[in-house]
């Protein structure tokens, strides 16, 4: 059982730039694949970036050169840096993280809020 918790999430204007973080917590040691996701009202659920057990990166289009994912070494804090905003960005943005071997487990934080004004 993971437990995930996002912050970092506000107001921002266009142009800005803002830092996420997801804290794990709980049975965090076969934590194999995080990311972030993000969801705009209307819209479905979308991947924006995430990182593998290795460290291999992979980033939606829309955020490629603008946003980075990064982990600290014991895999348990989860960060996206944002820069360069963009109204379109504006979306609730969720944790994901995958464990066991096979990727079998999922879990999901409660979302941050991220507006970004023009």
């Amino acid at each position: 059982q993971v437990q995930l918790v996002e912050s970092g999430g506000g107001l921002v204007q266009a142009g800005g730039s803002l830092r996420l973080s997801c804290a794990a917590s709980g049975s965090t040691y076969n934590i194999n694949l995080s990311g972030w996701y993000r969801q705009a009202p209307g819209k479905q659920r979308e991947l924006v970036a995430n990182i593998g057990s290795g460290g291999l990166t992979n980033y939606a289009d829309s955020v490629k050169g603008r946003f980075t994912i990064s982990r600290d070494n014991a895999k348990t804090t989860v960060y996206l840096e944002m820069n360069s905003l963009k109204p379109e960005d504006t979306a609730v943005y969720y944790c994901n993280v995958k464990t066991g071997w096979a990727s079998q487990y999922s879990y999901w934080g409660q979302g941050t809020q991220v507006t970004v004004s023009s």
